[in-house]
């Protein structure tokens, strides 16, 4: 994982300040871009209900007067069944094998489970990252829930710390934050204080276009998604932002889901991410969207690059 160049040196009132990258894992639908938005204060990772809704590293930043954190949301660890899940989780090592704190995220209201234990054993290949465990979701979780999880997430290994959060209730989150610039090596801000993720602003886009899609679509659908900008165009004269923007499926039949009838979803679906995306750009948006049938693209190594993966 490349490290950015550093930012010009602050001037602190006091103490030391520390710096460095944290990577929240987990399996898949644990939470981790909740509590990344959470951390943050802003939105810089989409959510959905839908597994493996994550495909890239996203670099959040969190900037506290004793620290920067830089918190860097990665793929759900999962045993692949795709060239597409394959690579997803070789970013997910590539990207473990250089940060400095690992949070292990477990859901308050659901048991230990043997995805779980088969991430937790792939942690021991990372030596050099200090491990601390996150119970998220404690909103949804009674007091006696989250106590038994507690109870066994101590019993997987010796963590640096445990924390029980609700990223949606934002309780503990400064805590969290908090405890883990603590843990950071010594070091100067990497980002300027103002940056908040480097996440470039088309990616962003399609991000928010795909976030849109997966609202209420079907179970097998989320997976064969995928979303490119074809071109962005600035209108000085109507202070517009022209997108122009594909989403890729896998199937005829899951391009009509999309569509709907009479093209009444794929308006809605145009409709809600201009609503998403105009705040990020900070102006009207013009959203043109083409829907594209990309046959088996999570198993074709050409389409996937073409993809971006």
């Amino acid at each position: 994982m490349a490290r950015p160049p550093k930012a010009s040196k602050r001037e602190e009132s006091s103490g030391e300040f520390r710096s460095g990258f944290v990577s929240l894992v987990g399996r898949p639908n644990v939470g981790k871009s909740t509590l990344t938005n959470a951390l943050v204060g802003e939105k810089v990772a989409i959510t959905s209900s839908k597994p493996q809704t994550t495909r890239h590293t996203i670099r959040g930043i969190t900037n506290r007067p004793t620290g920067q954190l830089i918190l860097v949301d990665t793929p759900g660890i999962h045993r692949p069944r795709t060239l597409l899940g394959e690579r997803l989780n070789a970013l997910v090592q590539a990207t473990l094998g250089d940060v400095d704190v690992i949070g292990m995220c477990f859901p308050a209201d659901e048991p230990i489970g043997p995805g779980d234990r088969f991430i937790n054993e792939q942690l021991d290949k990372y030596p050099r990252a200090i491990k601390i465990a996150v119970i998220t979701k404690t909103d949804v979780a009674s007091k006696a829930q989250t106590a038994e999880r507690l109870m066994q997430v101590q019993e997987l290994r010796d963590w640096a710390t445990i924390i029980p959060v609700s990223a949606v209730g934002n309780d503990q989150v400064d805590l969290l934050a908090d405890e883990l610039i603590q843990l950071l090596p010594l070091g100067q801000p990497l980002y300027p204080d103002e940056t908040n993720t480097d996440e470039g602003i088309e990616k962003r886009i399609s991000e928010l276009i795909r976030e849109t899609i997966l609202e209420g679509v079907h179970e097998e659908l989320p997976h064969s998604l995928a979303v490119t900008i074809d071109d962005m165009i600035e209108r000085e004269d109507k202070d517009l932002l022209e997108i122009y923007a594909n989403v890729f499926v896998e199937r005829d039949s899951q391009k009509g889901i999309i569509i709907g009838s009479g093209g009444e979803r794929l308006k809605d679906i145009g409709q809600r991410s201009r609503a998403a995306i105009e705040p990020v750009v900070g102006q009207k948006v013009f959203l043109s969207l083409r829907v594209k049938v990309a046959k088996d693209w999570q198993r074709d190594p050409k389409l996937l690059q073409r993809l971006g993966f």
